[in-house]
């Protein structure tokens, strides 16, 4: 696994996951991600983060083979601490966070998109808040971001997807790319950003969080409750091993 961060000559800091085949991370690399951004915000040479990935997608939320391999719930609660960690770092990153989405953003990357600042998404992007099926909540916070109440709620209590080019009417996704032309587009806006005042952006970052009608940190503290509840109740467990394939014999082996 692999998170990568790299700061171009024009104030660009690009972070890209990397953990095949399907970028769904393991607790260490929301930590990962988590650290990226935080450094972004110490060094003032940044003047604006991208977020991409590499691989078939952008991110398919918590790697839920590695919780159903582990015994007890330690794997569980260090993926709601470390998705909170990467979801609040990307949102308080003290430089605007722009999201360069392709294939895949469920769950967790719905966190992580619905966070950033701004998001460009190449034509085979989709996003999707599947927790339901895995006996879980969260994201709805971050997909609200997204798209109108109405529709958030259907796709929660449905667990569909969303195509990118759907949310452009929406206003959440600025515009839809080929694949090939996704990086070049988020670093056109990146770019934009780069070029301004960073003393300024980074007031304008914390004035625009500051107004924001949603605490968004509680918000997904408060969805992260009920995932307690319904893993303590078992639930949670016996849909994330119809998942993963396991049995409760095969826990605890890597």
């Amino acid at each position: 696994m692999s998170i990568t961060s790299e700061l171009r000559d024009d104030g660009v800091r690009v972070v890209t996951m990397e953990h095949p085949p399907v970028n769904a991370l393991t607790v260490q690399g929301w930590y990962d991600v988590a650290a990226a951004l935080d450094e972004a915000s110490r060094d003032m040479d940044t003047h604006v983060v991208v977020l991409r990935a590499e691989g078939r997608g952008f991110n398919a939320g918590v790697d839920i083979k590695e919780m159903q391999h582990t015994t007890g719930f330690d794997a569980l609660i260090g993926a709601n601490k470390g998705c909170y960690a990467a979801f609040k770092a990307v949102y308080e990153c003290a430089v605007p966070v722009v999201a360069a989405v392709h294939g895949h953003c469920l769950g967790g990357g719905v966190g992580l998109v619905g966070n950033a600042d701004c998001i460009v998404a190449s034509e085979d992007a989709y996003f999707g808040v599947p927790e339901v099926n895995q006996g879980a909540l969260g994201a709805a916070t971050h997909m609200a971001r997204l798209v109108p109440q109405h529709m958030m709620r259907t796709l929660y209590f449905t667990a569909r997807t969303i195509k990118a080019a759907d949310l452009v009417q929406f206003g959440s996704v600025l515009e839809v790319v080929p694949r090939d032309e996704l990086d070049a587009a988020a670093l056109q806006v990146a770019g934009e950003i780069a070029a301004k005042d960073t003393r300024v952006i980074r007031a304008a970052k914390e004035a625009l969080n500051g107004i924001d009608p949603v605490d968004v940190n509680k918000s997904y503290r408060f969805e992260q409750g009920f995932t307690m509840e319904l893993n303590l109740a078992g639930v949670a467990d016996e849909l994330r091993d119809g998942f993963a394939g396991t049995d409760k014999a095969g826990k605890g082996h890597q």
